[in-house]
């Protein structure tokens, strides 16, 4: 096992050779809007795993995540020759799940607005079924205390 900051240092590293070799050498019209958004590496360092996110709808992402797996081999190698580590990283691609993610809870917090909207106007012109401060002490009581 080696320590964290080198397995984190390396998955920095191997998210930069990726993507610069996804945009300069690859020349797949697959994977041209996918994009390198995280990495992570095992502590052994045997292993590497990538995410990545694809601007397009379901048909495009699958045609990169294919891309992805056909350009596997030359994206190790390179990974091999630029990180200069002993054993290359076996590398396994996945499709980040954060944009759903983000999109789901801008769906959510609109429709939360919108509710606020809906209590906000069925508020409007109407009073407290009691007093408007039902903590307000009368001013015979307030009296009596400072005494």
């Amino acid at each position: 096992m080696t320590d964290k900051a080198r397995a984190r240092k390396l998955a920095d590293r191997i998210q930069v050779v990726v993507a610069e070799t996804l945009q300069r050498r690859v020349k797949d019209p697959r994977l041209g809007f996918v994009t390198i958004t995280d990495t992570r590496v095992t502590g052994d360092l045997r292993e590497a795993t990538i995410f990545y996110t694809v601007y397009g709808d379901e048909t495009e992402r699958q045609a990169a995540a294919a891309g992805l797996e056909s350009a596997k081999g030359i994206l190790r190698s390179t990974v091999g020759k630029e990180t200069g580590v002993r054993h290359t990283p076996s590398l396994t691609f996945v499709a980040d799940a954060l944009p759903d993610n983000a999109r789901n809870i801008d769906d959510l917090l609109d429709r939360a607005r919108q509710i606020d909207a809906e209590v906000r106007t069925t508020a409007t012109g109407k009073t407290y079924a009691g007093e408007a401060d039902p903590y307000k002490v009368p001013a015979s009581e307030r009296d009596d205390e400072d005494e």
